[in-house]
């Protein structure tokens, strides 16, 4: 069998190029009608950043080097969430790479994609320990993404089973009021990419009193979120409550985080020390933060957000240790 560096390096190269031939672009035409929040940009997006970031040979060699498979293997069923193309590819990995046997459950709005991947995995390697999920089977293990009440439905349901539990965390950006044009542009697409479904799509800016960056864009946005977002002035206006249309999202002045899809908040702060504080005082609601005035263990930089290494795991936990200490 195949190292797991040999097999998923090779899936990196196959899926150089993804899009510009007619089966790959019949995936992304399924992916898309089985969800509407998905867009041809938002998947070619998600393939690279899967592609460049955790099947690139060196960054796989340097990851796997940190971790030591298990010498028995678990079975360990993963419940994978379906808001953004692919987002529970990374689990998978882990699973396979920690020498464990991985159980999918694909989210009914990804599966598309996902089983595409899967069959390519098959192909490179026909004994890879990837197998589909049975709801009336037991597991070792279990790994689950989805929304604050599907957390609480996997509490319940996977009670006494070694599991990795994840819900709803946001992102947040700090600025320092002197980013570039460039800068500001690379922050508008950590807010819009995926519609701003993703956990890492920044929905929260701090930024110096007296600070106006323009956050303006003409770019096309899924007519889903145009909705949302008319419907969201719409209320807003309803409750007087000022906001400012950026044209793919609207802003309003808030201490915490936005409610609506379409919205960003923009929290006024004086000095650093005020911004560690806020940011330490809310860590278990945020995913990462984008900015390069100061440190942060989940930091990323303007444009990065969506495109996380090996090492960002979801939520701050390490999912390798979590599965190769089963």
């Amino acid at each position: 069998m195949k190292s797991v560096s040999e097999i998923f390096s090779t899936l990196g190269r196959r899926l150089d190029g993804f899009g510009s031939d007619a089966a790959t672009r019949s995936c992304i035409d399924r992916a898309i009608e089985a969800n509407g929040w998905f867009t041809q940009r938002d998947i070619l997006r998600a393939v690279d950043a899967v592609r460049s970031e955790m099947l690139d040979p060196g960054k796989l060699d340097a990851w796997l080097t940190g971790y030591k498979p298990v010498a028995v293997p678990r079975d360990v069923a993963v419940i994978m969430a379906g808001n953004i193309p692919l987002v529970g590819f990374n689990d998978l990995l882990c699973v396979a790479a920690s020498g464990n046997v991985c159980y999918v459950k694909p989210s009914g709005k990804d599966t598309v994609l996902m089983e595409m991947i899967i069959d390519m995995l098959r192909e490179i390697e026909p004994q890879i320990a990837i197998r589909p999920f049975d709801d009336a089977a037991s597991y070792d293990a279990v790994i689950a993404t989805g929304g604050d009440d599907a957390n609480r439905y996997f509490r319940t349901r996977f009670a006494g089973t070694e599991s990795l539990l994840r819900g709803s965390r946001h992102s947040v950006a700090v600025l320092s009021g002197s980013e570039s044009a460039e800068d500001l542009a690379a922050l508008i697409d950590d807010i819009t990419s995926y519609s701003g479904l993703g956990c890492r799509n920044v929905s929260m800016i701090l930024l110096p009193h007296g600070y106006e960056p323009d956050l303006y864009t003409g770019r096309p946005i899924n007519v889903k979120l145009r909705r949302n977002l008319v419907a969201t002035a719409a209320m807003l206006t309803m409750q007087r409550r000022p906001f400012t249309d950026c044209g793919a999202f609207l802003c309003v002045e808030s201490t915490t985080f936005p409610a609506a899809l379409s919205c960003v908040a923009l929290h006024r702060y004086d000095d650093t020390a005020q911004v560690e504080k806020w940011l330490s005082d809310n860590d278990a609601h945020i995913q990462c933060v984008v900015t390069d005035r100061l440190e942060h263990p989940r930091r990323a930089a303007f444009g990065r957000a969506q495109y996380p290494a090996l090492t960002d795991y979801a939520d701050g936990c390490d999912t390798m240790s979590f599965l190769t200490a089963l």
